[in-house]
């Protein structure tokens, strides 16, 4: 029975909220590839753009990057290779590992990047303006779902707090043992910068 029969559609809440996820996902798409025509970039190109700014120098060598987006390694390879040609990264020897190289934004790159990243815009002035106890049941919704596609393994890689060693659960709460304190639900990571896998 597919999602995308009308029919069963609108007689099954399950099939509606996929197919209400679908279209979301279409947002995103649609807004990236805005941003993408504007600066002569693929939206993959802009997203590792994005990301290598962002993150880590572990985060950004070919092979991270590929699991990452769930890229083979050419296909991140080929991204990096044209955003190497237009002057936004460079790549420079890797200190963990003689045999990769780190990528990193240059001066251009940066600029590209406050250009882009705003292509999220128009759905974070609509979030914005949901009441704050509607914002957590629907990250609580999102983050348990990204969680239980990681676990599938859907998605590949998640730096959640669940699937970090730091957290636990203590009196029915969420815990990390890192901060030492109680993490309310608004407080779960999707993308923690101290995760480490448990």
């Amino acid at each position: 029975m597919s999602v995308f029969n009308l029919k069963k559609q609108n007689e099954n809440l399950d099939f509606k909220i996929v197919a209400g996820l679908e279209r979301l996902s279409q947002v995103f798409r649609i807004l990236l590839w805005e941003k993408a025509k504007e600066f002569s970039l693929s939206p993959i190109q802009i997203q590792l753009l994005i990301f290598i700014k962002h993150h880590s120098v572990d985060k950004t060598t070919v092979s991270y990057l590929a699991k990452e987006f769930n890229f083979t390694k050419p296909t991140i390879s080929e991204a990096i290779k044209i955003l190497e040609q237009k002057n936004l990264v460079k790549k420079s020897a890797n200190t963990n590992d003689t045999r990769s190289q780190t990528i990193q934004l240059t001066s251009s790159g940066e600029k590209i990047v406050f250009e882009t990243e705003n292509f999220v815009d128009p759905l974070t002035k609509i979030i914005s303006g949901v009441n704050d106890s509607e914002k957590v049941v629907l990250w609580e919704n999102i983050s348990n779902l990204i969680i239980k596609l990681n676990k599938q393994k859907v998605i590949s890689v998640q730096r959640t707090c669940f699937n970090c060693k730091f957290y636990s659960i203590k009196a029915e709460n969420h815990f990390c043992n890192l901060l030492d304190q109680k993490l309310l639900s608004k407080e779960i990571r999707i993308d923690c910068i101290e995760f480490e896998v448990a």
